[in-house]
């Protein structure tokens, strides 16, 4: 993590060597002619990376501000976006977005996140069997389900039926350590300052996304149920599969109670039975995701944490101000 003192010198830097603003990257050369709004974000942004950036894209962009989010330093960018400059970013240990969304932090929103990779660090049913000795068995399904090559609802019941007569204590062990993605508390408090709903949307276990949904004040949670029958998980599960359509289902239903426009939706997520729902949403990042959902998603984030939203969300309330 930057200090604050190190985020302070590099904006400085940044706006010494290139203001005033709108401004060209290289001053003796002609600029772009794009039209894209994109932002280059990290918590190592500087100069010399912001550079080294321009020259693998081999664009001379204008620079049209920049700023930071706690810890993240985000530069605001226009040229010619291509897919290829999020490969740029990530080899210099940046994100690159383009800010084609409507979604910015002026407005109130809705975001939907994944759980398991996403909201927390671990997938808490690969965690669950290693306590109930099925644990090999069960990650390779999982790794398999995520990457897409299974349908989600059948390898959820798959793996749920390895941890017949677990005792239903290993739940709690669980909970009891449930590591927080990084990142989650701060901006789940910024968004909720800003009249943002948020809620989860999971194909994990009501035992953690409840525990989430207090321990976050979020405005609601929908995942699996274990079924449990004296003290012991029976290998079931109980009502319906949280799946694919029913995650990109519950942001449109959560739109319409909340009174908010489906153009200022976000969601966020890392495994391929989130793509529906990112692409049901206004802005759909995946999160340190799987390939499959990268090479889909419109928004991919590899190395920042979750904060990477509310980058994202003040570049587009920035671009707002500018047109």
């Amino acid at each position: 993590m930057q200090t604050s003192e190190f985020i302070n010198l590099t904006l400085k830097d940044i706006k010494q060597h290139y203001s005033p603003f709108p401004n060209k990257l290289i001053n003796n050369q002609p600029q772009t002619e794009g039209r894209d709004y994109f932002i280059l974000f990290g918590t190592n942004l500087e100069p010399a990376k912001l550079q080294a950036f321009q020259q693998k894209c081999g664009e001379n962009f204008q620079i049209f501000d920049c700023w930071n989010n706690l810890h993240n330093i985000v530069v605001l960018l226009k040229g010619h976006w291509q897919k290829s400059y999020e490969t740029h970013a990530h080899d210099l240990t940046l994100d690159a977005a383009k800010i084609d969304f409507n979604a910015n932090l002026a407005e109130q929103g809705l975001l939907v996140m994944d759980m398991d990779s996403t909201a927390i660090q671990i997938e808490c049913i690969d965690e669950i069997a290693k306590l109930a000795g099925t644990g090999e068995e069960v990650s390779a399904i999982t790794a398999a389900a995520m990457r897409g090559e299974l349908d989600f609802e059948q390898s959820l019941r798959r793996r749920v039926s390895t941890l017949k007569d677990a005792p239903e204590t290993i739940l709690q062990e669980v909970r009891l350590q449930l590591p927080l993605m990084p990142g989650l508390k701060e901006t789940v408090r910024i968004l909720q300052q800003h009249n943002w709903r948020v809620a989860i949307a999971s194909g994990g276990f009501t035992y953690f996304a409840d525990y989430l949904k207090e321990l976050l004040n979020l405005d609601a949670a929908v995942s699996n149920q274990f079924d449990i029958e004296n003290g012991k998980l029976t290998g079931r599960v109980k009502g319906d599969i949280v799946h694919a359509q029913y995650k990109a289902d519950t942001l449109k239903r959560l739109a319409r109670e909340f009174n908010i426009p489906l153009e200022n939706t976000v969601a966020i997520g890392d495994g391929a039975n989130d793509l529906l729902m990112l692409k049901q949403a206004n802005l759909g990042a995946a999160f340190h995701a799987k390939p499959k959902v990268q090479q889909q998603a419109q928004v991919v984030v590899n190395f920042a944490d979750l904060t990477a939203l509310l980058c994202l969300l003040s570049a587009g309330e920035k671009i707002k101000h500018l047109s």
